[in-house]
């Protein structure tokens, strides 16, 4: 009879716990805030690649006009939405300072998964949900609820007004000189 485990649905919670337990043990590091903030962005950033598909975060950012792009521009976009995330993360490094992650439950339906936790501080919790997506073997997330507030619905509704009026250049452009304006924040910090 154990040939029917390679059938099954490989467990969300148990392939995310290691993940954020690395990312956790990351932020606690005390050589990372040491590190330039650029240098700290891009330390975070890796872990979070192994667990994150931030191809698929950028497709539902941009809605209907990730179907009108060509795949190089695709691409193009993807890394720009990730530099945006990268820089507008950066802040909440300095903000950990050893909160515990409980794992609460977790929901399976076909290829999605939400895994709800939450980020407990002395004086309050924090509902935090990952919203996954089964690819092959592996649950990646591609979204974030952050006390009822979802990351991708925040940045598409902002996105979905700024292609309305000035279209997708005018998007790129936009999220360029938040980049740029960040990144200059933070080479000062």
């Amino acid at each position: 009879m154990g040939w029917t485990a390679s059938w099954a649905t490989p467990d969300p919670t148990e392939q995310f716990r290691p993940f954020l337990d690395k990312v956790t043990a990351l932020l606690a590091d005390p050589s990372l805030k040491q590190l330039p903030k650029n240098e700290q962005s891009q330390r975070v950033i890796a872990v979070v690649r192994e667990r994150f598909d931030f191809r698929e975060m950028s497709k539902r950012v941009l809605g209907r006009q990730w179907r009108q792009l060509s795949p190089p521009e695709q691409k193009d976009f993807e890394i720009l939405f990730t530099e945006l995330l990268q820089y507008a993360y950066v802040g909440k490094i300095d903000e950990y300072s050893g909160q515990k992650i409980v794992f609460l439950q977790q929901r399976i339906k076909g290829d999605r998964a939400e895994v709800q936790t939450q980020l407990v501080e002395p004086n309050r919790t924090i509902p935090v949900s990952y919203i996954l997506i089964l690819q092959g073997e592996q649950w990646m997330a591609y979204d974030v609820v952050v006390e009822g507030v979802s990351l991708i619905r925040n940045y598409m509704e902002q996105f979905q007004q700024i292609l309305t009026r000035e279209g997708y250049s005018g998007l790129v452009k936009q999220i360029k000189q938040k980049i740029e304006q960040l990144e200059q924040q933070y080479s000062r910090a």
